[in-house]
């Protein structure tokens, strides 16, 4: 997800009317009529497993006589690169978009429109993992993956800390982490300053929310005590902490830094444990995952419920194709792949069969079903997004030392004119 030029916060002006001007498809005989030709997806860092892309690419090769292209995108950046590649008389194929950001660049008709296929392949999927495809009712991707945080924990530094439990609660937590800092010379957890998806579980858990109708319009709502309660949390989360106060988990990445074997925990993603057995495969038997654990045992911490869906370009010229690859991508055998490799949340009942054989996705669940929520599924919230994100500055505003309510008054005019862009 790397950008050119065009923020996105012009992606409305500058993808108006696309999908009309867009060819539609190409031309296909048929399911198997497309042998010779390529099609390119674009994926993020992190979001297509090993197996799951070895054996999606061959299943549509055998389908339809084509070959899949996957070009990895990184995150930082990512809006801009899409808003231009999706402008384009030639962009790719197909491309994930995170689920926070699909409305906008629906709005601008830059994607094509796919509600008869997600009929078709995806009529029992949970609606909540739906909900961020559609727009105005319509359907403009199909979701892909979703999933939220948990604590990834490295087992031998916490036995050498001589804990033999997990905790159930926050403060327990925090007690667990004291101990590991006490008793051995690994650091308790390792969090950025500026891990502003765990903060924004964290605000969802003191019931805030990022934004606020006011006079016909979105305004920040960044200035909430509720938001400020989040952050004296995420403080003290982050006192455990030598992390840079001005970075995020993706720079570097943390997984590879728990890969080295003296982190006690991460703030993670259940795929965060293949990258730090990427990075180091002898630790496979000391990674172990639990529940964030909130205020009380009956209630874990806030969590987001992040992911990605998968959408097809409104420009595109082999949208028929496209439509192929996603048949094969998003099957009941393809998804249970995804879960089982990755940590994902099932997204149809009877997927939870496969949760069952993955620890991450056991521990995310507690969570997602009583804590979990998103940011807003609004079109102006893609650019709040867009690089320099405003919220993670707020966040490293106050790490630094700057009150909440100082932090948010000079960050929030910032959020407003990037919700007040159309």
């Amino acid at each position: 997800m790397k950008r050119g030029l065009v923020a996105a916060t012009a992606v409305v002006g500058m993808l108006v009317g696309v999908t009309a001007c867009g060819s539609g498809g190409g031309t296909k005989t048929g399911a198997d009529g497309f042998k010779g030709q390529k099609l390119t997806v674009w994926v993020m860092n992190g979001s297509n497993p090993a197996q799951w892309t070895e054996q999606v690419s061959a299943q549509f090769k055998k389908k339809t006589g084509a070959t899949v292209e996957f070009k990895v995108q990184q995150w930082n950046g990512i809006q801009q690169k899409l808003s231009t590649a999706l402008s384009e008389d030639t962009p790719p194929d197909v491309v994930e978009i995170g689920n926070t950001q699909t409305a906008a660049y629906a709005k601008a008709g830059a994607l094509a429109e796919l509600g008869d296929l997600k009929k078709e392949i995806g009529a029992d999927w949970n609606e909540a993992f739906n909900k961020a495809s559609l727009v105005d009712g319509k359907q403009y991707a199909l979701p892909w993956f979703a999933g939220n945080r948990v604590v990834m924990y490295n087992k031998k530094i916490w036995a050498e800390a001589g804990l033999k439990t997990t905790p159930r609660t926050r403060s327990e937590l925090f007690r667990a982490f004291d101990t590991i800092k006490k008793k051995t010379d690994a650091e308790p957890l390792y969090l950025p300053g500026q891990n502003w998806y765990f903060f924004d579980g964290l605000t969802l858990g003191t019931g805030a929310d990022l934004v606020k109708r006011q006079g016909g319009k979105w305004v920040s709502n960044l200035g909430d005590p509720k938001v400020a309660k989040a952050m004296d949390i995420y403080q003290q989360y982050q006192a455990f902490s030598t992390a840079p106060k001005n970075k995020d988990e993706a720079t570097p990445q943390q997984a590879e830094v728990f890969a080295k074997g003296r982190t006690g925990a991460l703030i993670a993603m259940g795929y965060e444990a293949a990258t730090a057995l990427k990075a180091n495969p002898k630790m496979k038997k000391d990674i172990g995952f639990f529940t964030i654990p909130g205020e009380t045992v009956d209630k874990p911490e806030g969590v987001f419920l992040g992911g990605s869906n998968f959408a097809v370009a409104g420009m595109g010229k082999n949208q028929e194709l496209a439509k192929e690859f996603l048949k094969v991508a998003l099957s009941k055998q393809n998804d249970r792949q995804m879960v089982k490799e990755s940590g994902w949340a099932p997204k149809s009942p009877d997927l939870a069969d496969a949760a069952q054989e993955n620890p991450a996705v056991a521990a995310a669940a507690p969570a997602a079903e009583k804590s979990g929520g998103t940011t807003p599924l609004i079109p102006q919230w893609a650019a709040v997004e867009n690089i320099p994100n405003p919220i993670k500055s707020y966040m490293t505003a106050v790490l630094g030392g700057k009150s909440p309510a100082d932090a948010a008054k000079d960050i929030e005019p910032e959020i407003n004119a990037r919700l007040a862009k159309q």
